[in-house]
């Protein structure tokens, strides 16, 4: 029996909408077209146009990188960390991806009137206790109280500064085939942690938040190599939007390895329990690095030696690819497409 399909009948996924949406702040296909349809357009600069996760701009003779973030995580305080680690070092983390050493962090708060000063007490020290191991000081801020009911709690902004020592170009445009993807640990640990500590889920594991400082690191890899052509910590939209942002960004194609990523047991049966993809979930404390295949396994072994790299993988390479995609190579022998994340699997996560 021939049947003809009415494509007319087929769902066509809806792109506009007339109010924000929690997806349009999850870092997957909605962010990225907030962003390009209508933030870019309009302030558009060759700064901006960079599209990185820091600024980087030039004055007397010496680059800067310039990142500003705000953390909204419910809840505030988390198995592995808090609110206030986790701003000092999502800003530390974009300078470093920048290939920058980070310097000065500005520090500002929006808190909910009633809010306990104990708990304000003790999210300062945790972020002095950041400020410390991530080596940067705090130089300026501002202080909001809002009506109750204005916010949840507390809100964090963070910009960061950092200043590139060295003559490397951390940039998509210098991504090839053949370049190697090198992924620093296992994956999936921040988001299942902010969801099992919420209080609509009662799951007893061990998973603590993964979120840490990733400028010593950084540091160590690119004092051992110049062929470094880009670096990004996949945080909100877990790895694979990572992955896709760099891929259509450098305009190139990309192949990973389902047996080469890492995921804790304990990750993947809560994933599998609540439906969903690891590959999707953020992280705090991981890094994703590009490098030409001559240094990969210089590089990699660099990062085996730190303890925030020690147990890092190649985890796929750079190819031709006219769409831009990123292929995932599966255990069971299969090949299929790793699209950015849509929608929003778990909001406000950092």
């Amino acid at each position: 029996m021939n049947e003809q399909i009415n494509i007319n009948s087929c769902p066509v996924p809806q792109t506009e909408y007339d109010r924000i949406l929690m997806a349009h702040g999850g870092g997957g296909k909605f962010s990225k077209n907030l962003l390009e349809q209508y933030i870019y357009p309009l302030f558009d600069n060759e700064i901006l146009s960079q599209k990185h996760d820091s600024a980087i701009f030039e004055i007397s003779n010496t680059k800067f990188a310039f990142t500003t973030d705000s953390f909204v995580v419910n809840p505030i305080y988390f198995p592995g960390g808090d609110i206030g680690k986790l701003a000092v070092y999502g800003t530390v983390n974009d300078l470093s991806v920048a290939g920058a050493k980070p310097v000065f962090i500005s520090l500002s708060f929006i808190i909910e009137e009633g809010f306990p000063i104990e708990d304000f007490k003790k999210i300062l020290l945790s972020i002095k206790q950041a400020t410390e191991i991530a080596d940067v000081k705090i130089i300026t801020g501002d202080t909001k109280v809002v009506e109750k009911g204005s916010c949840d709690k507390i809100f964090i902004n963070t910009t960061g500064i950092g200043i590139i020592e060295n003559q490397i170009e951390i940039n998509p445009s210098k991504c090839k085939a053949g370049d190697k993807i090198i992924l620093s640990g296992s994956i999936g640990e921040h988001g299942i942690s902010i969801l099992v500590s919420r209080n609509n889920f009662e799951l007893e594991t061990n998973i603590e938040s993964d979120t840490a400082p990733l400028n010593s690191l950084v540091e160590k890899i690119i004092n051992v190599s110049k062929n470094i052509h880009m670096m990004r910590d996949p945080t909100r939209g877990g790895l694979s939007s990572c992955l896709n942002e760099i891929a259509q960004s450098a305009k190139v194609g990309m192949l990973i390895y389902e047996d080469k990523i890492r995921i804790r047991e304990d990750v993947k049966s809560i994933c599998e329990l609540l439906g969903l993809d690891p590959l999707y979930v953020a992280n705090e404390g991981k890094l994703v690095v590009i490098v030409d295949s001559k240094d990969a396994d210089l590089v990699l072994n660099t990062m085996r030696q730190h303890p925030l790299g020690k147990d890092s993988q190649i985890i796929g390479e750079l190819i031709e690819d006219q769409f831009n995609l990123v292929y995932m190579k599966t255990i069971i022998g299969t090949t299929r497409i790793v699209d950015m994340i849509s929608g929003e699997q778990l909001p406000r996560i950092c």
